[in-house]
């Protein structure tokens, strides 16, 4: 079984791939870079994972090439709290076409319910139309207190929390509960603009 997971330089996402890997699936990462430092933490991040199954190379994505014309625009619009939503989105709608692109039955998220903006329960709903692709969250139900305790586990907590810049483009009051009408009318914009 393939698939397609969503890997970050954090703590969450890895521990999400080592459980799928655990179960069996041939993994394929997608990591959407902000900054070389970011880059290179997946790349040791990956090569711990790979102990644990079969991990392919990473598929990366410049996020101020792929995401950030979709940012500037929503800040035009009025609509910069948006930005986690629609930057989630479409890192689903990209790992949907990896995904199909190679072949694989799911994508995996490190989603887990409540821990920031955009996994609330009304954004996941959302953000979730992103893909035709099951999404496997397999964190979902687990506490922080938890996630750290199997990457501590495995060996990814100590690169996961090395000191990084933090996201540039995170707004100053994310929408935490997003309607998907509001959504729609948003992205049917952004489209229309070209950017999206």
């Amino acid at each position: 079984m393939k698939a397609v997971a969503l890997l970050s330089s954090g703590i969450d996402s890895p521990v999400a791939v080592y459980l799928m890997l655990r179960k069996g699936f041939e993994v394929t990462p997608v990591h959407f870079r902000q900054s070389s430092k970011k880059e290179s933490k997946v790349f040791e991040l990956c090569e711990i994972l790979g102990r644990y199954g079969r991990l392919n190379e990473p598929v990366i994505v410049d996020t101020y090439e792929e995401q950030a014309p979709v940012f500037s625009k929503l800040a035009e619009m009025g609509k910069a709290k948006w930005t986690c939503l629609f930057c989630k989105y479409m890192m689903l709608r990209k790992a949907c076409r990896v995904g199909h692109e190679i072949g694989a039955m799911a994508i995996v998220t490190g989603d887990s319910l409540g821990q920031v903006a955009s996994q609330t329960l009304d954004n996941l709903m959302i953000i979730s139309i992103a893909s035709d692709l099951p999404i496997l969250r397999p964190l979902i139900g687990l506490d922080k207190e938890e996630i750290v305790g199997i990457a501590r586990e495995i060996g990814t907590f100590e690169i996961s929390i090395e000191p990084e810049e933090p996201c540039p483009f995170v707004p100053r009051y994310p929408v935490v509960r997003g309607s998907l009408g509001e959504f729609e009318r948003i992205k049917e914009k952004l489209v229309r603009k070209g950017v999206l």
